[in-house]
């Protein structure tokens, strides 16, 4: 309790300062007088004994300061006399403040706004209850070179089971046709366990979730949806509860609408952005009564692990389930295959692959503030050579080191908040701004925001900034020779040879930093320049695709589509009559899989459409060859509308129908692959399933970079759209189209042969190309701006030392002008003295960079991390710009009026 007290008694001696402060006067005083009267009764005259007794009462400004230190507050005091003292030296240079706030503002600014993005994404848990306990669980055949291939739903209830989860949902994303109102409309629907919101621990705004014991069979007729999609499609009507919607040709009740802001935890963005969830246990119509186990045809599942229960605790019990479940089922887990289940905090799922960039990011701005930082400390060397006298004068005076130290800091930090402050106001000012160059693929992007942990960040990144420039001008305080200073600054000098030795030293790294940064930042551009630039292998110039989706009804007996025959004569009238649209050449069709570079909805290609497991005809089923890849269907009209070259055989006819045999089309890397220095035609493969047909190879065609621009030899499977049907439907259009007309023109056509047709997602090839490196662009746009920025910093660096030693040397030029020199050896003089620096930095930093490009390496295309050109063409760069910095200081020494110079002096 005593703490407690003395703690009490100091606040009220702060709070009361001026009443105390008027009460130790008066004590003072009071003092002096009775001192003073009793010298006077003993015979002293009265200025005798006034004095007489300040020389026995000691020192009365001493005493003050002693009385404030056992209040406790003397620290206080001191920091606020600094802050009022700073800030009226930084009134009196508003030229120096002004750049110096600025500088800062853009370094922590620039900082704040690349941390909110790291934070939202990567650091802050995920926003639902224990997210720490959330997994996902992902099955790999690494024996057959197959990942995250999706789980069988008797596997499913072996997890359920297995009391390593308190909740386990598969989740399957898919389309699906909203019918009912005024135009059909696709809506992104989620198909779950009916556990899956009390495994997130989410709660609907209205209504109710599903019964997580719910176990019955088929797809419950409820539904939840979105509070998007309640409000755009609903109005937000509050009586939305029971209402009815009709999801392709299944009426379902809606029970509840999800909170505002509520994201699925999903890959992508599409799959996080759900508008509707329905339910089910994963047998039942339209799926298998009996579900087998080798049919993996559940996309992907998450789980909350049992409390107290961590992932490698987990992991370890399930890998003891997975070789327990391989020995009872032999058949159904060959051993070639190497069946294993991975659990993955389910916030790497969400993260997906953006790490890299985003770290890549977070370190490029923070080499941006360094340099700020830097640049700052030598602008307040340079102040401080100017205020040398001053320094030493107060030193001399009595001043005690600690609080010259002390003041010096305390101006670097009202620098450093004060730059805080208005980068802040700026971001504030811009957020919507920045938010729109963030690509749509990142995830969390509606987390991002200026919240109190990002606000507490930038202030700790001013108060570590304000600590850092303001060292080296208040080490350099620390260390003033006050002979030579008393002596030299009063005659004008600018400063110490020390002084001007540090300056040097923070050019150099100033220039080392920011040609690491301009080296990585070439590096990216180099990268995405070579992507750009690359082969695509089609041709996607006047090219659009539009999508459409067959109603998929959960009686496969009303379905009016289930076969490829009965969707045969809605895929030629579509392309009849798309090919009669204006300016339409050529029509085609394929699957969603078929729409080259798309990622927008990656496992319900994975599982419907996309990557698949097959059997190579008379190939050793024991082989360590991988037998997977990626396939489409598509309509014969497909190669030809892309420019895809054959290169044997041919392709698709009118012939290959579903009743003829199947065929396929591979391309080089699947002929390279799988039938090495082999002729591929008239070869066959079945998919890995029980009485699955055998497709023959019928044509070779050249690789094309379908899936991602960085691989072109990832084998590919086309298989007929006539032969093998499609539910999820891509119309490709060539000709000199009018892109914002298109979309209505297919839309009316469309909804000719079937009016509850849903027409969307109109775009053209080009545009997905350039979608597909949105997130690489992305990071070398902002790594580039920062370098330009660094390379503007070092610039402005340069220029202020050597306008600095010009200063210095005024006196000394002008001598050498006087005796004779000439104009070109002045130049070339200031002109080596930069140079030397920019040489020095520039290997300094070609030294780090070299080890900061080896840690990019995974982020480059077609480009080496020690691309030669790219290190001596930033260097050759960075030392140009040092010229031209000192260029301008240069011609100024040249012109030194020699008379001026020595009355300078």
């Amino acid at each position: 309790m005593n703490w407690l007290r003395e703690l009490a008694r100091r606040l009220s001696m702060l709070i009361h300062r001026r009443q105390f402060d008027a009460d130790l006067e008066e004590e003072m005083r009071l003092h002096l007088e009775l001192r003073q009267e009793e010298r006077v009764q003993s015979g002293m005259t009265a200025d005798d004994a006034r004095a007489a007794a300040r020389r026995r009462f000691g020192n009365a400004t001493y005493l003050k300061e002693e009385s404030h230190i056992a209040w406790g507050w003397e620290w206080f005091e001191n920091l606020a006399q600094d802050v009022r003292y700073g800030l009226r030296m930084l009134r009196k240079a508003p030229g120096f403040t002004a750049v110096a706030i600025l500088t800062m503002a853009l370094g922590i600014g620039a900082t704040t706004a690349i941390f909110s993005v790291v934070d939202a994404t990567l650091l802050h848990p995920l926003p639902y209850p224990e997210p720490e306990q959330l997994v996902s669980v992902e099955d790999d055949l690494p024996g057959v070179g197959a990942q995250d291939v999706g789980m069988s739903e008797p596997e499913w209830q072996d997890l359920r089971r297995s009391g390593i989860f308190e909740y386990v949902s598969p989740t399957w994303f898919d389309e699906n046709n909203l019918t009912g109102s005024s135009q059909p409309a696709r809506v992104r629907l989620l198909i779950v366990a009916p556990n899956y919101f009390a495994l997130l621990g989410i709660k609907p705004q209205l209504g109710r979730a599903f019964h997580p014991e719910d176990h019955s069979p088929g797809l419950t007729l409820e539904v939840l949806i979105s509070d998007g999609l309640w409000k755009r499609t609903f109005g937000g009507d509050p009586h939305i509860l029971d209402r009815s919607i009709r999801l392709d040709t299944d009426l379902y009740r809606i029970v509840g609408v999800m909170p505002t802001g509520f994201d699925a935890p999903g890959r992508t963005a599409e799959e996080r952005n759900i508008e509707v969830w329905a339910a089910t246990s994963f047998y039942g119509p339209p799926m298998s009564d009996r579900p087998s186990r080798s049919g993996r045809n559940l996309p992907t599942a998450i789980a909350r692990l049992k409390p107290g229960l961590t992932i490698a605790a987990a992991q370890s019990r399930l890998d003891a389930l997975v070789a327990a479940l391989q020995q009872e089922f032999p058949e159904d887990y060959p051993k070639q295959n190497a069946w294993t289940v991975r659990l993955l905090p389910l916030k790497e799922r969400v993260v997906g692959n953006v790490r890299p960039s985003l770290i890549l990011l977070l370190g490029a701005v923070g080499l941006v503030l360094l340099i700020s930082c830097v640049n700052v400390a030598n602008l307040l060397l340079a102040r401080a050579s100017a205020r040398g006298r001053e320094m030493a004068v107060r030193q001399a005076l009595g001043a005690a080191r600690k609080r010259l130290i002390s003041q010096v800091l305390t101006e670097s930090m009202l620098l450093s908040l004060l730059g805080g402050l208005v980068g802040l106001a700026i971001l504030f000012c811009t957020k919507g701004l920045l938010l729109q160059l963030l690509p749509d693929s990142l995830p969390r992007l509606n987390e991002i925001s200026i919240n109190s942990p990002i606000l507490v960040f930038a202030l700790g990144a001013s108060v570590v900034t304000g600590a850092i420039f303001g060292l080296v001008p208040a080490l350099q305080a620390d260390r003033l020779d006050l002979t030579y200073m008393l002596k030299q600054e009063g005659r004008g000098s600018a400063g110490s040879r020390e002084q001007a030795r540090t300056r040097r030293i923070l050019v150099v790294i100033e220039f080392a930093l920011s040609l690491v940064l301009m080296v990585a930042a070439g590096l990216l551009l180099r990268s995405f320049r070579d992507l750009v630039n690359v082969q695509l292998g089609f041709t996607p110039q006047n090219v659009m695709a539009v999508r459409t989706r067959l109603p998929y009804p959960n009686d496969p007996k009303t379905d009016t589509y289930a076969t490829p025959a009965q969707e045969a004569p809605f895929f030629r009238e579509l392309l009849r009559r798309s090919r009669a649209l204006p300016e339409v050449e050529e029509a085609a069709l394929g699957d969603t899989a078929s729409i080259p570079l798309d990622a927008t909805l990656r496992d319900l290609k994975l599982i419907a459409e996309g990557q698949f497991l097959f059997i190579i005809e008379g190939r050793d089923m024991h082989s360590e060859e991988p037998a997977v890849a990626e396939r489409s269907s598509v309509s014969p009209e497909y190669f030809h509308l892309l420019k895809m070259p054959l290169l044997r055989g041919r392709l698709f006819d009118e012939s290959d129908n579903e009743k003829a045999p199947q065929v396929a089309v591979i391309n080089e890397a699947f002929a390279r692959t799988y039938w090495p220095n082999q002729n591929p035609l008239g070869k066959r493969f079945r998919k890995a399933k029980a009485d699955s047909p055998w497709i023959t190879v019928v044509g070779l065609i050249a690789n094309a970079r379908t899936q991602s621009l960085a691989e072109a030899g990832v084998p590919k499977i086309y298989l007929d759209l006539y032969q093998t049907g499609g539910k999820r439907l891509a119309i490709f259009l060539r000709g000199d189209l009018d892109a914002a007309a298109i979309p209505d023109e297919v839309r009316e056509q469309v909804q000719s042969v079937d009016p509850t047709l849903p027409v969307f997602g109109a775009q053209t090839l080009n545009e997905t190309v350039s979608a597909s490196l949105a997130e690489r662009r992305f990071s070398m746009e902002i790594v580039a701006l920062f370098a330009l920025t660094a390379l503007l910093l070092a610039g402005l660096g340069i220029y202020g030392v050597i306008s600095y030693l010009v200063s210095e040397r005024t006196h000394e030029i002008g001598i050498r002008i006087a005796l004779g020199a000439e104009s070109g050896s002045i130049l070339q003089m200031v002109l080596r003295q930069g140079l030397g620096l920019a040489i020095t930095g520039a290997t300094v930093g070609l030294v780090c960079a070299l080890i900061v490009s080896h840690l990019m390496a995974g982020l480059l295309y077609g480009v080496r991390p020690t691309d030669p050109l790219t290190f001596a063409g930033v260097a050759l760069l960075l030392i140009g710009v040092a010229v031209l910095a000192c260029y301008i200081p240069a011609r100024r020494a040249v012109r030194v009026d020699p008379l001026m110079a020595l009355r300078h002096e």
